[in-house]
């Protein structure tokens, strides 16, 4: 067949596979490869080292795989509707007794369920002649750069890729491909003079249209960050246990967000799960209650970590006991945060059950 008959081919098997959106890109340069460097120079990539090591292979498709001439990108829908409508937790509730989890982490973990996915996209394309290399958030390639110059969607004043009739919830995976495939169109960008996620981030990590510093974006100090979070940082975490939807859940765009096609990705139980009862976890219980989530992946330290700065900010005299263990945990980083928290509701606790000063001549 020829290429835009391998192509339709092709779109047809990617939807087979699961996966809601198919485009193709040149394996040419990404477009803000500049603007990546640029990025990197500033220190915004915090500790996220892997990033500075491979920016040369970021930005040049033919040293990841050489003869590369089409970079085929993926998107899977992972939106689901929130995990108990009729109970007392709800999503944008920051007094609830459960942490909040940021969506793409309610079920099975993404790269288990889309990897598989990718190999038999491979093995059917090497059936007709191409050789290839596939990622999803693995690997060394700038995937929302090559999403939007192939049209799947445009990157929104937040950096998110934005589908006009998914929004924002996509998971993406990308094929660099020997194969030369007709390119698709990119999308034009559909924000307009819309800020609401500028305005929507607690930190104030986006810093600009288009600019993120993550060494302030909440997903990165509650996943990627593997020290302690800055105090100066702790309360605006708020409840929020691993990753931050903020920017995403204001998105206008949102409002076209559809229900998965894959049920691995519906929220499990630890969703809705108390605050204090993550702090019984010992290493044992945290591997078996986050197996198979991309939560595991943090371990059992970083974890508890967030638990404890979200009590913090949230909890109540009742979680003292349970944090007064944690800050004798062995992991320092438990303890410290622990014994933050322990600080922080004392101090509320005083100030609600302060008399208030009195005036003028007894």
């Amino acid at each position: 067949m020829n290429a835009a008959e391998l192509k339709t081919a092709l779109l047809a098997e990617a939807h087979a596979l699961g996966f809601d959106v198919c485009r193709i890109a040149a394996a040419d340069k990404p477009p803000h490869a500049a603007e990546f460097h640029d990025w990197l120079g500033e220190e915004k990539h915090g500790d996220m080292a892997w990033l500075e090591r491979n920016a040369d292979r970021r930005t040049d498709p033919s040293l990841v795989l050489p003869g590369a001439r089409s970079i085929i990108v993926l998107g899977m829908n992972y939106w689901n509707r929130d995990p108990a409508p009729d109970s007392e937790f709800k999503i944008q509730n920051s007094k609830f007794s459960a942490g909040r989890v940021a969506r793409y982490a309610w079920g099975d973990d993404y790269h288990e369920i889309i990897e598989p996915k990718l190999w038999q996209l491979d093995a059917w394309l090497q059936e007709h002649g191409g050789a290839q290399r596939q990622y999803v958030d693995t690997g060394p390639i700038l995937e929302r750069d090559f999403a939007a110059l192939a049209g799947l969607g445009w990157q929104g004043k937040s950096t998110m890729l934005i589908h006009p009739k998914l929004g924002t919830w996509l998971f993406l995976a990308s094929i660099l491909t020997t194969l030369e495939l007709p390119a698709d169109e990119p999308m034009r960008d559909h924000c307009g003079k819309c800020t609401r996620c500028i305005t929507a981030c607690p930190t104030g990590a986006i810093t600009a249209p288009h600019e993120l510093d993550a060494r302030l974006c909440i997903s990165y100090l509650t996943i990627e960050n593997k020290g302690p979070i800055p105090e100066a940082l702790r309360p605006l975490i708020g409840d929020r246990i691993y990753g931050c939807d903020d920017c995403l859940d204001a998105c206008p765009w949102n409002r076209f967000a559809q229900q998965s096609r894959e049920t691995r990705f519906a929220a499990r139980d630890f969703v809705t799960m108390p605050l204090l009862d993550f702090l019984t976890l010992d290493d044992g219980a945290f591997r078996t209650l986050f197996r198979g989530s991309p939560i595991k992946r943090i371990k059992r330290a970083r974890f508890l970590r967030n638990v404890c700065v979200a009590l913090g900010n949230t909890g109540t005299a009742d979680a003292l006991p349970a944090l007064k263990t944690a800050a004798a945990d062995p992991d320092p980083l438990i303890a410290e945060h622990a014994q933050w928290a322990i600080q922080q509701i004392t101090l509320r606790n005083g100030e609600a059950t302060s008399p208030a000063p009195t005036t003028g001549a007894a």
